[in-house]
């Protein structure tokens, strides 16, 4: 039993942030909720809504406070020492998806929000740990960092959207709604490669793009450490 239902079960409708978030989550969780209802929050902490905004200046709040806890809850789903780098930003990807996903009325807000709180620190803290382990400097550590991040909060946004479209929970469907049609023609490469095109899954473009995202980050970290060419003079010195 959530602690938000044992708190209607005992009778007990006192408020504080941690329950209001955790009441968020398990509203958002439902299939079917496309958007945080402040009436829905309060009937299912039976309280009166207004209550909320004792802890919360407004519905955006909330929102953020859920996904700054979606963020923390996707750090704590990496299992990978911190020398495993590259598994490290996989399974953060992973746990994000999975997360975002599953409250997709929160997730969908990830690529636009930015929440200041202790789980964003902690996952970007996470992320440009993993490119200084990677070997880079700390300008490209910085770029990479943004390219991952980008990559996944737009890949797991977008799905999450997707989700809460469909009326569902949980990451699965297709690039293409349906195979895409096009006369041989006028569109020849698109006729030819239909049925690759429609066999494509979000899921797999998303662990696709951290792949070569930490591909990139291994060759720019090889060409940082490669010897550069000797100075001119210091070639062309005789003992």
């Amino acid at each position: 039993m959530s602690a938000t239902a044992a708190g209607r079960k005992s009778g007990r409708n006192r408020l504080d942030r941690e329950t209001i978030i955790e009441a968020c989550l398990e509203l958002t969780a439902r299939p079917g909720v496309k958007t945080l209802s402040v009436r829905e929050l309060g009937q299912l902490l039976g309280a009166d809504p207004t209550a909320i905004y004792r802890h919360f200046r407004n519905k955006d709040e909330v929102v953020l406070a859920a996904l700054d806890h979606l963020n923390a809850e996707g750090v704590r789903g990496v299992s990978s020492p911190p020398e495993a780098w590259q598994e490290t930003l996989r399974q953060l990807a992973n746990a994000s998806l999975r997360l975002f996903t599953a409250h997709p009325a929160i997730g969908m807000e990830s690529i636009s929000a930015t929440t200041h709180g202790p789980g964003e620190r902690a996952a970007v803290e996470m992320i440009l740990d993993a490119f200084t382990r990677a070997g880079l400097s700390e300008d490209e550590v910085v770029k990479h960092y943004a390219l991952f991040a980008q990559h996944m909060m737009a890949s797991a946004s977008g799905m999450a959207r997707s989700a809460a479209d469909r009326g569902e929970v949980g990451a699965s469907g297709a690039w293409f709604d349906s195979t895409p049609t096009a006369d041989p023609g006028s569109h020849p490469l698109l006729a030819r490669m239909a049925n690759k095109l429609g066999d494509l899954q979000d899921a797999d473009l998303l662990a696709l793009g951290i792949d070569v995202i930490i591909a990139s980050a291994e060759r720019t970290a090889t060409r940082s450490a490669r010897p550069g060419p000797l100075p001119r003079s210091a070639a062309t010195a005789t003992p």
